[in-house]
């Protein structure tokens, strides 16, 4: 998404308050927010200590481990990673927003039947990069495992070395990563059973 799309109007960017803190807005899980917050504080952070939404999981606090995975405007980024006050405008969604009401996400029924996760730590990360994963190649984008000769802009099949080469970025300290690519090849089954693709 290109800046400024899918952004409020009348976001012209944060607001200074002072030279430590500003004032943004921050659509989460489809409910806008304004926040007064220091030019520090990550979305992760945001999220966490000031929203109350503790889905996404402070686990490496470096980009490394995936536990803290978020969708902004549509796309997976670590939360940890980006700064919030550089996220005025944008539309996040947490694991907290997957679900449609009560009816949990494809993926989050799919974690469960497969019984893709053990402490479930890093599970919240998973299932908002799954979404990501699922949004990528439906969306045609390649990864290091998509063959050559597919087609440029063709959705791309998750067959289970693309979803293990897509989902690299998120570590399981349990070891549940054969169920996790069981999980997600099922709710990519199903959401292409859906779109009737």
């Amino acid at each position: 998404m290109a800046p400024g799309e899918g952004r409020p109007d009348d976001t012209d960017g944060p607001r200074p308050v002072n030279g430590r803190r500003s004032e943004l807005a921050l659509t989460v899980n489809g409910t806008p927010h304004t926040l007064t917050l220091d030019h520090r504080t990550t979305v992760l952070d945001a999220l966490r200590e000031h929203l109350g939404l503790t889905g996404a999981k402070k686990g490496c606090d470096h980009g490394q481990c995936g536990a803290c995975t978020v969708l902004v405007d549509g796309r997976r980024a670590n939360a940890c990673l980006l700064l919030a006050v550089a996220h005025d405008g944008r539309r996040i969604t947490t694991i907290e927003g997957l679900a449609d009401g009560d009816r949990p996400h494809p993926l989050q029924e799919a974690f469960l039947e497969r019984d893709a996760l053990q402490c479930g730590f890093c599970t919240p990360g998973q299932i908002c990069s799954a979404a990501g994963v699922l949004a990528e190649a439906a969306d045609g984008v390649p990864s290091h495992v998509t063959p050559p000769t597919a087609r440029p802009g063709a959705p791309v099949a998750l067959t289970a070395d693309e979803i293990r080469e897509r989902m690299s970025g998120n570590l399981c300290r349990c070891g549940a990563y054969p169920r996790i690519v069981e999980a997600v090849a099922d709710a990519a089954a199903r959401t292409a059973e859906v779109s009737g693709t």
